[in-house]
């Protein structure tokens, strides 16, 4: 399996499991909620990974470091 399929499965793995213990009621606002939960540790698993280099990960991330640097900011990530 690559490793887009194992992240793809992961969400899936957790949607799943949050229909589960919803117990019938009727959700709403998922897509909000789904990146709002993954965008911010996403973001710091990157920048972690690039060493606190904003434009190596905005380069790993596929954005304009500008775009990271708003992000961060809407997210509270110290950079």
């Amino acid at each position: 399996m690559s490793r887009t399929n194992e992240v793809a499965e992961s969400v899936k793995r957790s949607l799943e499991r949050y229909f589960k213990d919803m117990d019938g009621e009727k959700p709403t606002s998922i897509y909000e909620m789904v990146l709002k939960n993954i965008e911010k540790p996403m973001i710091e698993t990157v920048l972690r990974h690039a060493e606190g280099n904003q434009s190596l990960a905005a380069e790993m991330l596929g954005i304009n470091r500008n775009t990271l640097r708003k992000k961060m900011q809407q997210l509270r990530i110290k950079g």
